[in-house]
């Protein structure tokens, strides 16, 4: 694989990038075998994610989000590559609206989660994911940046 630096100035993004440390999987055309490591975020147009490896610029890739028992897979193209001190920030750009939808769910998914979490660590109450779901989705929902 190839070094490339970043084609894409960060200043120029049309969306805005929600942080996020969800689990990643990808797969290449037959490149390279899955690989697994951490989404660093999303947006509407896309992902950034952690590579030990150096991908080539609008390579076809798939990405797959292991969650909650399920896996979650949206197809995309490798729009940037750039060093990092975990090795490579690889920028993925979705290939279809029903790709970003699904991301953007799972990614509200990991906040319900996070917020299950961080109810029993911090007041001690044991919800369920249904619970945490209906309590996250009334208090927060309405702050979560809709697709658009």
């Amino acid at each position: 694989m190839k070094r490339h630096r970043s084609s894409v100035q960060h200043k120029e993004r049309r969306f805005i990038r929600h942080p996020s440390r969800m689990p990643i999987n990808f797969e290449l055309q037959g490149d390279l075998p899955r690989q697994a490591n951490y989404l660093r975020n999303v947006s509407e147009g896309g992902l950034c994610f952690e590579s030990p490896v150096a991908l080539d610029l609008n390579v076809a890739i798939r990405v797959i989000i292991p969650l909650l028992g399920q896996h979650y897979e949206a197809e995309g193209a490798v729009v940037w590559c750039e060093p990092s001190p975990e090795g490579f920030a690889i920028g993925v750009r979705f290939f279809s609206s029903q790709d970003r939808f699904c991301v953007r769910m799972v990614e509200q998914l990991c906040y319900i989660e996070d917020y299950r979490l961080q109810v029993e660590r911090e007041e001690g109450r044991k919800l369920s994911s249904e619970q945490a779901a209906d309590e996250w989705i009334a208090r927060f929902a309405d702050q979560f940046p809709g697709l658009h």
